[in-house]
């Protein structure tokens, strides 16, 4: 397996693992996005795997991005250093990550924020603990949602529920996700990965040829689907961006306050 300098990536018993190393809370960005795609698709590429667990190492499994204190943000709303690896180029290869071809188990053991927890929608199951929270945070920063999670969220959880989340940005925790369906598999914090491996290598002791197939199926579109809600929540990101609500939102998050807002 290649090497990577933001995740680790290992095959046993037709199971690959691919570990995010970023700890404490795993932030993401155009390159850990790119590392995790290119990792999925070499285990796509041998037989040695059959099935995929997603985890990270820290406390949190990816806290989103890291907008800071919003003090260097710059009129656009940009990081330093964004404009040059622009979120379009980043949702290009999240759009990746869904059209890798092996079923997915996430190890899910902490916080699921924002982007966060648009990366925590790709696998096809999800295995949680009661100390994992899972945050679409988006207006709580006076921003949009992203990373597909328009598509995906609605998709396993239902419109109203994927709309209470995004409105209200609440957390929600790991007993309320697995009675809303976003986990499958509720453990002890400790036997998150332990459970995810398991799950992984149920799916792996069946016929290779025939996984491949159904999931083909079960999943037909869904990258197609999820880089049309990328372009248009990009759009409305872009815009908001701009706003002053944003950079009051970011501040706001950074002071560990409830925002003021004013609507422009």
């Amino acid at each position: 397996m290649a090497e990577y300098k933001d995740i680790g990536v290992d095959i046993a018993n037709f199971v690959g693992t691919v570990e995010i190393r970023r700890p404490p809370n795993n932030f993401f960005d155009l390159s850990l996005i790119n590392q995790i795609a290119d990792a999925f698709e070499e285990l796509d590429a041998t037989d040695k795997c059959r099935a995929i667990m997603l985890a990270a190492q820290g406390k949190s499994f990816c806290a989103g991005a890291n907008f800071g204190d919003g003090s260097t943000l710059d009129k656009s709303g940009q990081r330093p250093g964004e404009a040059s690896s622009p979120v379009s180029h980043l949702y290009m290869q999240a759009v990746r990550l869904f059209r890798s071809k092996k079923p997915i188990v996430g190890a899910i053991h902490g916080a699921a924020v924002g982007g966060g927890l648009g990366l925590a929608m790709v696998p096809d199951f999800r295995v949680t603990c009661p100390e994992a929270r899972f945050v679409a945070n988006f207006t709580r920063l006076g921003f949009h949602q992203g990373f597909g999670l328009t598509e995906t969220l609605p998709s396993v959880i239902g419109t109203t529920n994927a709309q209470m989340m995004f409105y209200t940005s609440r957390r929600i925790g790991g007993e309320e996700a697995h009675r809303m369906g976003l986990a499958n598999v509720l453990v002890p914090q400790d036997q998150v990965r332990e459970a995810a491996q398991k799950l992984a290598a149920e799916i792996a002791e069946n016929a290779p040829l025939a996984i491949l197939a159904t999931r083909a199926t079960m999943r037909a579109g869904l990258a197609d689907r999820v880089k049309a809600a990328t372009e248009h929540e990009l759009s409305e990101q872009s815009h908001l961006r701009t706003t002053d609500d944003f950079k009051e939102g970011v501040k706001a998050m950074a002071e560990r306050r409830v925002p003021d807002f004013k609507g422009r």
